[in-house]
């Protein structure tokens, strides 16, 4: 039950913010690697999840 109140806060959070930060990603004077910025914070964010999961 613990964990759905945290995935709702994150989309609830995701769903505010994604404005700006598609408009930081996409903005033509930014640097390049913003993008990948994004995408290895997600990866770390899922690897930290799986690692605190316990094994089955």
């Amino acid at each position: 039950m613990n964990n759905q109140r945290l995935v709702i806060l994150l989309l609830l959070i995701a769903y505010i913010f994604s404005p700006t930060l598609f408009t930081w990603i996409v903005n033509p004077e930014g640097a390049w690697y913003r993008p990948y910025i994004m995408w290895v914070l997600v990866i770390g964010i899922a690897y930290a999840v799986q690692a605190r999961k316990k094994p089955s």
